[in-house]
């Protein structure tokens, strides 16, 4: 052996080195086995190993490679595995769920080693020219038709918006062409949906509801023939107009837990029929539907239909003149006039060919149906009206922070302002980027249930988040509700995006995570499914690469960890390069303890949901912030956006450590905790990701929004805008005009106040001062008294006389009468509901309806 020892007369401390080096480029680059075993050969050997040792490596070696040898280890791990528990049990509906869709860009930013190219040349979706001309036109004629204070007043939309949106087939922009709809993509969908919702919540969600989860989507991908050819068209036109009802009392959530059963029978003629019966809640238009869409579990007593005698979640379409149906109630979800309604069906018959989506071979495939359509549509409708609520927040606080004085600045110059509004402007830059991202995997066909998840859950969250910045930052022009008011309906309505689709507790801790990490993970479904089947082959395949996939990414975060990401690469160069590196370092340290904590808890990981919630928010951002990247990348890395991307960017970071530090200071590691909690945590601490943005870069951005032209445009391209003073947004945007193009002539004044050629004095004396003395010109002072008429006029606030105020409230002796004794409601009516004054007008606390709804007047 001493031939073969070359590296006997290597110094103790160089040996050393040379061996941690050659374990950390093994493990940071994620060698194959065979590699870690030839090193430890030459090691052996090199280093005049004895040969019982040597021979007692190969052995050991030769176990994990050799397939049909290492597979009767991969067996008793199964059996151990097994009888511990220690994977979670899935029940039918979760791998339903699970199933669903596509796996997309999320499953490189699990793996521990993303790939930055892949991520970049990702689609960065826009519309063809017929869907911008349908933007700009129909779109753009319906947000000027609709004020949103006369929608609350009267509780619903006129008649002749309901009409506009049947002449241009607003609910068949998903319906395929070939049926009279419109067919377009997820993009323009999702642009229609945002457009309209910037101009009224309630025909935003009127809009996105027949568009998303209901029955033109699931017709257009699981109906008959038949059933395509009778329905789509009248779909497309509104004739018929959908409603779909799947949440029940005691099913939310866990909409697998509905009680709406259907029985099959055999009808006088001899036909399949089902017997129906459902209570159903919070259905959106269920009351002036014409066709309900309905989940069920369907029995078949008889096995009429081969199937067995418990087939199942259902689908159906019950055309809602049937005999049974009960309609006619609606519910009040905080006063945001949409149609929202229960309904129940009481022995309820329709054959079953006609009415089970799909058929008779659509029976039990319900659940299936919804996970596949939710898989996309989750990542459209909420995510489209919250990212342009964002952007309508973000223009609204920028104007009214120019136009605002106070101290004799505006308030934006303020840094109390700025802070808030900074906010706002990056997560505007932020959603933007992620729903154009996500827009374009769906416009090429994919399905990634986790990321429309984590859409789902951020753009609603950070829409709450903007809305309360954007109140603080208007003060008193925020809480008094009027016609004037810009942001009231948002803030009021703003728990209902929160709480539909899948409530957000659940979504974070669950779906984005729980689902995430058995969907997402290179090899957790693969264990799970061989382990499940049995299938020692298939486990073997799967669960030694896994182990190897730890062992690079715990290599990996260590090495990003200690080179702040030097040691990663960047598919770019430029400002975004460095920002690509932490992606590295973050991914690596998530993959690491993601796997960390599945191997020590195993299924009772699914129980803890704070750890869950936490994994989650690292995922989440991850995502959010690749979205802000290739945004930057496909914009042309723009000088002037700089600042929008590292505020996103830092943001991002900042939420991810955060993350980071609640994990370690709650991962339960058997014999390491204290590792995780003392040395690790502090290190994190130290060695942070990143903090929240500086206050430079937040006054970059504030800045920006303050500013009227193309980039505050560009960076709020998906809402309605208006020039009109007489316009609630409007007013914003002509005061703001007025006030910028005025800064230069104020600047002229203020100088000669303080060279002492002007007194102090009240700007109605000022400006004619002024120009008297030469300091500014007739058009500069008409330029002035214009803005300040138009500033005067944009900080007012609604008030109304006792008469209005008063006319829609419930008289006190009628108060005991508003209630049955059961606790529902008889039909009294309340604040903001009509009442008859003494001229026969109907008056809405304020805006004066005549006859026909269309001829309202709202101004107060």
């Amino acid at each position: 052996m001493d031939a073969f020892s070359f590296f006997a007369g290597t110094p103790a401390w160089a040996a050393a080195l040379g061996v941690l080096l050659v374990l950390f480029v093994l493990g940071f680059t994620g060698a194959p086995l065979w590699v870690w075993a030839a090193a430890g050969l030459v090691a052996l050997v090199g280093f005049g190993a004895p040969l019982w040792l040597t021979a007692a490596f190969v052995v050991l070696a030769a176990v994990f490679l050799i397939p049909p040898i290492r597979r009767m280890l991969s067996g008793a791990v199964m059996g151990l595995m097994k009888k511990l528990e220690f994977l979670p049990v899935i029940s039918s509906t979760e791998q339903e769920a699970i199933d669903a869709g596509t796996v997309w860009v999320e499953g490189e930013l699990f793996s521990g080693k993303p790939d930055g190219k892949r991520l970049l040349e990702q689609d960065y979706a826009g519309l063809t020219a017929e869907e911008q001309a349908f933007l700009d036109g129909p779109v753009e004629e319906l947000c000027r038709m609709v004020d949103d204070w006369a929608v609350w007043q009267r509780r619903d939309l006129s008649d002749a918006v309901w009409q506009k949106l049947k002449d241009d087939k607003f609910f068949g922009l998903i319906v395929p062409e070939a049926y009279g709809g419109h067919g377009f993509s997820p993009s323009l969908n999702s642009a229609v949906v945002a457009k309209v919702s910037s101009a009224s919540s309630t025909l935003g969600i009127t809009v996105m509801v027949p568009n998303s989860l209901g029955p033109a989507e699931l017709l257009a991908h699981f109906g008959t023939d038949p059933q395509k050819d009778y329905w789509l068209p009248r779909l497309a036109t509104g004739e018929a107009v959908p409603s779909f009802a799947l949440t029940e009392p005691g099913a939310g959530s866990d909409a697998g837990a509905i009680s709406s059963k259907g029985v099959v029978f055999r009808d006088a003629d001899g036909d399949l029929a089902i017997r129906l019966d459902w209570r159903k809640r919070y259905i959106t238009l269920a009351a002036i539907s014409d066709v309900l869409g309905l989940a069920f579990k369907l029995e078949d007593p008889d096995e009429l239909l081969g199937k067995g005698t418990d087939l199942g979640i259902t689908c159906a379409l019950i055309p809602t003149t049937t005999e049974g149906v009960v309609l006619g109630q609606r519910h009040d979800p905080l006063g945001v006039p949409f149609w929202n309604c229960p309904t129940e069906g009481h022995g309820v018959v329709v054959k079953l060919e006609e009415a089970v989506i799909g058929g008779a071979a659509g029976a039990g495939r319900g659940w299936r149906m919804l996970m596949q359509s939710l898989a996309a549509g989750r990542g459209i409708s909420l995510p489209a009206s919250a990212t342009a609520g964002v952007q309508q927040a973000a223009r609204i606080a920028g104007a009214h922070a120019l136009i605002r004085k106070q101290f004799g600045l505006s308030i934006g110059k303020f840094e109390g302002i700025e802070e808030p509004l900074a906010r706002i402007g990056g997560w505007a830059y932020t959603l933007e980027a992620a729903r154009r991202y996500t827009n374009g995997a769906l416009d090429g066909g994919a399905a990634p249930a986790v990321v429309t998840a984590m859409m789902k859950y951020n753009t609603t969250e950070l829409f709450r988040k903007a809305v309360n910045d954007a109140m603080d930052i208007l003060g008193g022009n925020a809480i008094s509700r009027g016609p004037r008011n810009p942001l009231a309906s948002a803030y009021i309505g703003l728990p209902v995006s929160i709480t539909v689709e899948g409530a957000n507790i659940l979504t974070r801790t669950l779906m984005v995570f729980g689902q995430g990490a058995i969907r997402c993970h290179p090899y957790a479904l693969k264990e799970m499914q061989a382990l499940m089947a049995g299938n020692v082959k298939a486990f073997d395949a799967a669960f030694w690469p896994h182990i190897g996939h730890v062992v690079r990414n715990g290599f990996r975060a260590v090495g990003l960890s200690l080179s702040r990401g030097w040691l990663a690469g960047s598919p770019v160069s430029g400002p975004a390069a460095r920002y690509w590196r932490k992606m590295a370092w973050t991914s690596a340290t998530f993959a690491f303890l993601a796997d960390l904590a599945m191997g020590t808890l195993g299924g009772d990981l699914k129980r803890k949901e704070k750890l869950t919630g936490r994994f989650a928010d690292i995922f989440s951002w991850m995502y959010l912030g690749t979205a802000v990247l290739r945004r930057f990348e496909a914009e042309g890395q723009r000088k002037e956006d700089r600042a929008f991307l590292d505020w996103s960017m830092q943001y991002a970071f900042a939420q991810i450590q955060d993350a980071f530090d609640g994990l370690f200071a709650n991962l339960q590691v058997p014999g390491a905790t204290w590792l995780f909690r003392g040395p690790l945590a502090a290190w994190s601490r130290l060695n942070r990701i990143s903090d929240l943005p500086s206050d430079r870069v937040g006054h970059r951005v504030a800045a920006a929004l303050q500013v009227p032209g193309e980039q505050r445009d560009r960076l709020t391209p998906a809402v309605f805008t208006s020039l009109d003073p007489e316009h609630v947004l409007g007013r914003f945007e002509h005061t703001m005009r007025l006030c910028y193009d005025a800064e230069g002539v104020v600047s002229k004044v203020k100088a000669a106040i303080k060279r002492r050629e002007l007194p102090r004095q009240h700007p109605a004396t000022l400006i004619p001062a002024a120009l008297d003395a030469g300091v500014i010109t007739a058009d500069e002072a008409d330029l002035l008294q214009r803005a300040e008429a138009a500033r005067n006029d944009a900080i007012q606030v609604d008030a109304f006389d006792t008469d209005d105020y008063f006319a829609s409230a419930v008289r006190p002796d009628e108060v005991a009468s508003t209630t049955g004794g059961d606790g529902s409601a008889v039909g009294a009516v309340g604040f903001g509901g009509p009442a008859q004054t003494e001229a026969g007008a109907t008056t809405w606390s304020g805006a004066v309806v005549t006859e026909d709804p269309a001829a309202a007047d709202p101004a107060v």
